[in-house]
């Protein structure tokens, strides 16, 4: 079995796995914590909670577009993820304290947004374009990604919601910390195994402008306030609105980011599978919302006496990853070798498939049930949502880094980011929406994501003619 330090992927795939992997269990902590806190603690009804999650996770995933242009023509990717750390810390921080939450969540949008986009797209710099070991790497790093989603729950969601609401949330800080402190010690590293030869060693000057910009995100948002309620924020219309900006940004013949043919066919491949993967997060993060409120009001949580806090569940999934993601990296790799290889459209609908055998399962047991319903129902969910995502999610990343056109590399990963945006508001909203229709939720999760799976394994053809170059 490959490890993280075989010779066979660069050495700094270390650092970014764990710069990363602090970077999500700061996250991952905070979503862990997020609805059962407005529900439990602030008393808000479960549909305000909801709103609230879905206007965050959704505005979380929008803002590294800004993130990617501002690190292609202006920061670079290291600054750009040293303002992005430091910017959450200070949010996660913050929410330890309860009349800051907006503020602290409005700090954790925008440091995302500077981080989230530059990391993956650092990782890409490590494989030439050719480079075989591309979707391995990127699989790995997805094991660094879930050990922090998996620490998170357990270490952060339990503190939260046995202890203290906000120690939890401050515990979430100190792992963001702890992620800048690994990227700042592997710096060295990535200078010398970028083949785009881009990183450099940061200057006085350097920080000077990182500390700048993390700093003066704390008025900004506090404008923000002043002129809109967080609650209010109308996020359809801000992405309508990043839509048309990237528009014009490409028509304009004064950009430096003027593209040819071969470059608006990849733009469009990475389109055409951004919309398909909408329909993979909407049900997958489901997790952080509706089924982590399900986990509360309608599982039987007793595990041989004791009880289960409904934020452990969150933990099923990283799980899961850590354990099963090496042997998923190296069936990838033996597969991409072989003659039974499947394009990214193919693994990709794959995925959606595996999302919606695990709504399938919770459909019928659900309605088949009256009481609470076995732990060992939602756990057989995760691993099959779990399944579907190594089959989306890393190689995606992957192939986002391969395909983008140099010059526009992190703008593309916060463009897809963007689907991830539209993704998680509508995670949020369509539990709210479908309830009030009087549909459930799950049965429409279920047939949504086959559907969609189903079609993009017809159209994988198509798409693979778009990038041959």
């Amino acid at each position: 079995m490959i490890t993280l330090k075989d010779k066979k992927n660069p050495n700094s795939l270390t650092t970014l796995f764990f710069t990363e992997m602090w970077e999500r269990f700061s996250y991952y902590g905070m979503r862990a914590l997020l609805v059962l806190y407005l529900v439990n603690s602030l008393n808000y009804s479960d549909t305000d909670a909801l709103h609230i999650y879905a206007i965050y996770t959704g505005l979380v995933y929008l803002t590294p577009i800004i993130g990617g242009y501002l690190a292609d023509r202006y920061l670079g990717t290291q600054k750009a993820i040293f303002i992005g750390g430091i910017t959450m810390m200070l949010g996660h921080f913050l929410m330890a304290f309860p009349n800051l939450l907006y503020l602290a969540m409005g700090l954790l949008i925008i440091g995302n947004g500077y981080f989230k986009p530059n990391i993956s797209t650092l990782l890409g710099r490590l494989y030439k374009p050719n480079d075989l070991r591309r979707d391995s790497g990127f699989s790995f790093f997805y094991v660094g990604i879930n050990l922090g989603a998996f620490l998170a729950p357990l270490i952060v969601g339990y503190i939260g919601e046995t202890i203290n609401w906000h120690y939890g949330f401050a515990i979430a800080g100190i792992g963001m910390f702890a992620g800048l402190i690994q990227f700042y010690i592997g710096q060295n590293k990535l200078i010398e195994e970028d083949t785009s030869k881009q990183t450099k060693k940061l200057n006085f000057s350097d920080w000077r402008s990182i500390l700048f910009f993390s700093f003066i995100n704390i008025p900004f948002i506090l404008l923000i306030f002043e002129l809109n309620n967080f609650i209010n924020l109308y996020i359809y219309e801000i992405l309508i609105l990043s839509f048309a900006y990237i528009i014009i940004l490409f028509r304009n013949k004064k950009s430096k980011m003027n593209l040819i043919s071969n470059d608006i066919k990849k733009i469009l491949y990475i389109g055409i599978l951004s919309l398909f993967v909408i329909f993979f997060w909407i049900g997958f993060e489901q997790a952080g919302g509706s089924l982590t409120l399900y986990a509360n009001n309608s599982v039987d949580r007793n595990l041989f006496g004791f009880i289960i806090p409904a934020s452990f569940f969150q933990s099923i999934n990283p799980l899961i990853i850590i354990l099963l993601g090496p042997l998923i990296a190296n069936f990838w790799l033996r597969i991409d070798n072989s003659k039974y290889k499947i394009n990214t459209s193919q693994k990709m609908g794959l995925g959606l498939i595996l999302l919606s055998c695990g709504f399938f399962l919770i459909m019928n047991v659900n309605n088949t049930s009256t009481s609470s319903i076995s732990l060992w129902w939602l756990v057989g969910v995760y691993f099959l949502h779990t399944l579907g995502e190594l089959c989306l999610s890393p190689i995606g990343l992957s192939m986002v880094t391969k395909v983008s056109p140099k010059k526009i590399a992190s703008l593309m990963m916060g463009f897809w980011f963007l689907s991830s945006a539209i993704a998680n508001y509508s995670a949020g909203k369509l539990p709210i929406i479908l309830q009030s229709n009087n549909m459930d939720l799950f049965t429409f999760l279920t047939v949504i994501s086959f559907i969609a799976g189903i079609l993009l394994i017809i159209i994988a053809p198509f798409m693979e003619k778009l990038i041959k170059n």
